[in-house]
């Protein structure tokens, strides 16, 4: 890897037994967690493990609770804003706030089913979920929903959790996976690049976490200090100018630089040194992940809210129409969702990026009449220096809103009350008692309005072998940045004076050279011909 230290990866061995994946500067501890008496059990449940789990980490408790992991919340330092998924409202399911009793599954807790949770009880925190490896743990909801709903964990058999706690080690692909594979209500269905096809992936899918290749955890990258993980979507370093930095230094970063250095490639010819050149303008990920949503599982681009509420005989009902490219069958339709559109082996869109997302907020006022909503837009040009050419995942939705003030809204969801909409289906009860659990004014006039998310793409990097060439891009037509301003691009673009110019210095670069050369052949000195 160039611009890391040749001793920080090691060499995958040539062997075809399973091997340990890497976790970058972490490394396994000196402790048998089978041995220990404090995890043979019997649990009762999460929270004991917890608490032994705690006997002996005594610092652990207090450090994650400062992980957004567990506050579901973070204020933007330039913006002001408050955001996390505890307050933000997206185009999937929507938004958490509410609907904690389903949505906080994926929190690293117990019990988070409203506004009641204790934020600060460490036997809260769930161990298991990032370090369990027995592969047999999961979530359940926090609190009871709708008979519609109440069949999705039948027959899930009872958990071990003795079991689970002597299996304990640094966190695996699948770990992660479990909440960031599965975000947006299921399979890759939010990212685009985060699918279970990457918890045991060949190289040619991502050449990082490839089992036949580096094998990395998620932790290679997303470096832990403190139990704080660097990388997040809502601060974005998208144009890092500080390269690997020295060792020991730079663990809050999780950027392709900080390990592959300012500049990647060899410069062993005259094309290495124009790839280096483009460091300064392209994001890496613009030409090492030339599709997204690859290995066999499909992501959702269309999200139709205005279809959701079909019944047949009076009960919900879904409909599987896709088939991705693993075989397994995917949903288009159900009753609490509505309609969905599917996409595999995406090709990004490619914008400008200064690392800074935009976020309409259950407090931001918009014009009814607007055609779309930016639910995440981001900023960035080609004049502000700090701005590299990114590439994006575009989910578009059509989702509730406020018609009287215009504004999006918090929609009850989950629960086995009257208005949770999934369940009994009727919108405006669950709009109203969405926004009036939080106090929020609310016109009672609903309807759906159009809306835009943006997810920067930087997993599934393809090897070297299959990044994007010169005539992807530089290209007049169907070039990968056709839609990219701010830049003129050889090959893309047409200028008569710039292209006249052009040719004119390369033809006279040729002739200048040829000249050079005759000009030493017939000048040699006359021993020198003897």
């Amino acid at each position: 890897m160039a611009g890391a230290d040749a001793g920080s990866w090691p060499t995958p061995p040539a062997s075809d037994a399973p091997r340990p994946q890497v976790s970058g500067p972490l490394s396994g501890g000196t402790a048998d967690h089978i041995k220990f008496e404090e995890l043979q059990g019997p649990f009762a449940n999460g929270s004991e493990v917890t608490q032994a789990c705690l006997g002996c980490h005594t610092e652990t408790g207090e450090h994650f609770m400062q992980n957004i992991h567990w506050t579901w919340s973070y204020t933007n330092p330039n913006t002001g804003q408050q955001l996390g998924k505890k307050y933000l409202i997206n185009n999937f399911c929507t938004n958490a706030r509410g609907n904690e009793g389903m949505c906080a599954q994926c929190h690293a807790g117990y019990g988070w089913k409203d506004e009641s949770f204790d934020f600060t009880d460490e036997s809260k925190i769930d161990c298991l979920v990032c370090h369990e490896t027995t592969g047999t743990y999961y979530k359940t909801p926090n609190s009871q929903g709708s008979p519609a709903c109440s069949v999705m964990f039948e027959g899930k058999p009872p958990i071990d959790l003795a079991a689970a706690a002597q299996s304990v080690d640094l966190p695996q692909r699948a770990n992660c996976g479990a909440c960031h594979f599965m975000g947006g209500g299921g399979d890759n269905v939010k990212h685009g690049d985060l699918s279970s096809a990457l918890k045991e992936p060949p190289r040619t899918l991502d050449v990082h976490m490839g089992v036949d290749g580096l094998n990395f955890a998620c932790t290679a990258c997303h470096v832990t200090n403190k139990h704080i993980w660097a990388g997040s979507r809502y601060n974005v370093v998208a144009k890092d100018t500080e390269g690997t930095g020295l060792p020991g230094q730079r663990t809050d970063v999780a950027t392709c630089e900080s390990c592959h250095g300012l500049a990647p490639h060899p410069v062993d010819s005259l094309a290495g040194f124009k790839l280096n050149d483009h460091v300064q303008s392209v994001a890496c990920q613009t030409c090492h992940i030339p599709e997204f949503a690859r290995g066999g599982v499909a992501t959702i681009v269309d999200w139709d809210w205005r279809t959701a509420g079909k019944t047949r005989d009076g009960e919900g009902y879904h409909d599987e129409g896709y088939i991705q490219g693993n075989g397994e069958h995917r949903y288009t339709y159900k009753s609490i969702k509505g309609d969905f559109t599917y996409d595999e082996d995406v090709v990004p869109e490619y914008a400008w990026f200064d690392g800074q997302m935009v976020y309409t907020t259950i407090d931001t006022e918009f014009d009814p009449e607007a055609e779309i909503i930016e639910i995440n837009g981001f900023s960035g040009s080609r004049e502000d220096g700090a701005s590299r050419i990114w590439p994006f995942k575009r989910m578009h939705t059509w989702q509730p809103y406020d018609k009287g003030h215009g504004t999006l809204v918090y929609t009850h969801l989950w629960g086995e009350d009257d208005a949770a909409y999934w369940g009994n289906y009727d919108m405006a009860a669950a709009i109203e008692k969405g926004m009036a659990d939080f106090g929020l004014d609310y016109s009672g006039d609903y309807g759906f309005i159009e809306t835009l998310s943006w997810w920067p793409i930087t997993h599934m990097v393809a090897p070297k072998e299959q990044a994007l060439g010169c005539g992807d891009c530089h290209t007049p037509g169907n070039s990968r940045l056709a839609s990219v301003e701010g830049i003129y691009l050889p090959g893309r673009d047409r200028n008569p004076w710039l292209d006249g110019i052009g040719t004119i210095l390369v033809f006279g670069t040729l002739v200048g050279i040829l000249i050079h050369a005759l000009v030493r052949i017939f000048s040699k000195p006359k021993e020198a011909q003897h």
